[in-house]
């Protein structure tokens, strides 16, 4: 109450929605970017379920590699519905309004989700890293106890993490613009259009990023060059493709997924950078789930026998 009677001091109107611009500036390609959208949004729904009733069905996947791949396509198929059904709706009909209730939801739920997927893809590549560097202790090491503990503390540390994000952007207060220009509720964007001091709410996000994402991706990188290391040490070549066959999926998914978020979070914010802003935001946030079950399927020769025992 007292931040709704200090606006109406400063004579200021308290907004209630948002306009998210999205690709408005593209009134031409709206029916081709919905098309193109939507196939996406099916082609990632149906490959990562897919992958899912794989791991859950077959017996020879229920191990600690496969754990974590049926978490991370249950990731990526909540990942996705939080934008693509809005962004399409957008698409189709024009309306870009959104609540600002539905803005911090969404952008809860998204934060919440990225956080989970850093921590997760870094569990699966300690995985790899004891799979390769100590492959005979590891089935003592990676038992389903540690499973369960590295997966449930990549949950838990995501949601926790972006509820103290969320508490601090609900205090703010927006007066106006109403637009974001972007296509879904992002924190930089919401930051930008607020009136109130967000100094507080700045220095807790680097506090918590800081604490956050270099942690994840610091022990993701750490285990890639133990397993580079290793890899290389063993004498014959058949060994080594062997070696790294059995993480070079993960490896590839865990490079698109980094190497478009920091350019995202890293490139300047200046206005002739926006349009390039949205579209390697489009690639880690809607690709980047589609690509992931199309690379563990194609590159993968236990998924690929379990789909060939689902289709026969």
């Amino acid at each position: 109450m007292q931040l709704i009677d200090k606006a109406e001091e400063d004579n200021r109107t308290i907004i209630t929605e948002f306009i998210l611009l999205g690709f408005g500036n593209l009134p031409e390609l709206q029916l081709l970017l919905f098309l193109v959208f939507l196939v996406i949004y099916i082609v990632t729904m149906s490959g990562n379920i897919l992958i899912i009733a794989l791991i859950v069905a077959d017996q020879h996947l229920h191990t600690p590699m496969y754990f974590f791949l049926g978490n991370l396509s249950c990731l990526e198929t909540c990942y996705i519905s939080i934008i693509l059904p809005r962004l399409l709706v957008s698409l189709l009909t024009g309306d870009r309004t959104i609540s600002v209730t539905g803005c911090f939801a969404q952008f809860f739920c998204f934060g919440c989700l990225v956080t989970t997927e850093c921590y997760l893809l870094a569990a699966m590549s300690y995985d790899r890293y004891l799979a390769i560097c100590k492959p005979l202790r590891y089935a003592a090491l990676m038992n389903g106890r540690l499973c369960l503990q590295l997966a449930a503390g990549s949950w838990i540390s995501g949601f926790l993490i972006c509820v103290i994000m969320t508490c601090f952007m609900s205090q703010l207060t927006f007066c106006g613009p109403d637009e974001i220009d972007h296509f879904f509720c992002d924190f930089s964007p919401m930051l930008k259009l607020s009136c109130s001091d967000t100094s507080m709410i700045t220095l807790v996000s680097v506090i918590l990023t800081s604490l956050d994402s270099p942690c994840s991706f610091l022990l993701t990188v750490i285990s890639y060059i133990c397993i580079i290391a290793a890899t290389l040490r063993i004498p014959s070549t058949t060994g080594r493709q062997k070696a790294f066959s059995t993480c070079s999926s993960h490896l590839i998914v865990v490079t698109v997924f980094y190497g478009t978020l920091m350019t995202v979070y890293l490139l300047p914010k200046t206005n002739p950078l926006k349009a390039l802003n949205k579209v390697f935001s489009v690639f880690y946030t809607v690709l980047t789930p589609m690509l992931n079950p199309l690379i563990y399927s194609l590159r993968n020769k236990e998924v690929k026998e379990a789909l060939r025992k689902v289709i026969r």
